[in-house]
């Protein structure tokens, strides 16, 4: 059986449209892949921010650690068996001041450890969780994506792309906030069925 692992970020709960676009989108992908299904809502989940100890934690080798490195690790050490575990993964991502929101830098900056999501190498960094799919259902008050001023999708796809997950694709519900924004949710959901056929 095949894992689904969904990542959803906004603040408005069932309201949020990015998470309408991702649930429907993993519900389909489920269901055409017996697969199950792991959801870690960012929004909800008191994702910490990395600090310099922290930091330390994370870098130290799982048996080296001190009790304190070991507890300050766990956090990222279940986000990372999350990723690593999922055959796909689905965002559901809203754009906040043209950018991600702050949960997901964070659980960024907790996943991407040296040695096991990405290494080191003579030629520059290297993604370790090759083989895998993701899927970005985004939401978008006013920040056209794909614009000069759309700093989340480039930014996420990137990372994904330095921890190795190269296969992405988008699904975007943009400029939601001003005329046709029904149309625009609509087509956006369209989309959805689309990628997940």
């Amino acid at each position: 059986m095949s894992t689904i692992l969904h990542i959803t970020a906004s603040i408005r709960d069932g309201e949020s449209v990015s998470r309408s676009l991702g649930t429907k989108l993993v519900e389909n992908l489920a269901a055409k892949q017996d697969a199950e299904v792991v959801t870690r809502d960012l929004a909800k989940n008191e994702i910490p921010f990395i600090d310099a100890e922290r930091f330390a934690a994370n870098l130290a080798p799982y048996a080296d650690r001190s009790p304190e490195q070991h507890e300050l690790a766990k956090v990222a050490d279940e986000l990372i068996e999350e990723l690593k575990a999922a055959d796909t993964i689905v965002f559901s991502v809203p754009v906040y001041n043209f950018a991600v929101p702050a949960t997901v830098k964070a659980w960024a900056d907790l996943v991407a450890r040296a040695g096991t999501t990405f290494r080191y190498t003579e030629n520059g960094a290297e993604g370790l969780l090759t083989g895998k799919k993701a899927y970005i259902a985004i939401a978008s008050g006013g920040t056209p994506i794909g614009s000069e001023i759309d700093f989340m999708s480039p930014w996420l796809k990137f990372f994904l792309g330095f921890l190795g997950i190269t296969d992405v694709e988008m699904v975007a519900a943009d400029g939601i906030r001003g005329e046709g924004g029904e149309e625009k949710i609509a087509e956006a959901h369209e989309e959805v069925e689309r990628l997940a056929a």
